[in-house]
């Protein structure tokens, strides 16, 4: 996709205005979480607390929890490096000193 569109990790097209959105866990864009009971609550408040994350928490036994904002926290996703490629004219990874289209790079 090109032209400022890209797809999320979920398959759904947005755009990209060049504005970098502010770090999910700040004091401008904290954690919006939902849970249970007053104790569920304690918990996430103290996990927030010891990584210094800024979370909303509301307490609403009539709704189920909702606490993906604190699990995209916790599993932070890793980068992805790339492995690099053998060029054809590099020299050849079986150290025979030729080059790699010369040697194990052939058609067979």
């Amino acid at each position: 996709m090109g032209n400022g569109f890209f797809q999320d990790n979920a398959g759904r097209t947005t755009s990209f205005d060049g504005h970098k959105s502010p770090k999910m866990g700040t004091s401008k864009h904290p954690a919006q979480l939902r849970v249970q009971t007053e104790e569920r609550r304690k918990e996430v408040e103290a996990t927030c607390q010891e990584n210094k994350w800024e979370c909303e928490i509301t307490v609403d036994p009539d709704q189920p929890e909702m606490t993906t904002d604190l699990d995209t926290l916790l599993n932070k996703p890793k980068t992805f490096v790339k492995d690099t490629r053998i060029g054809r004219n590099d020299p050849c990874v079986c150290g025979s000193g030729l080059k790699y289209k010369k040697c194990c790079g052939k058609p067979s």
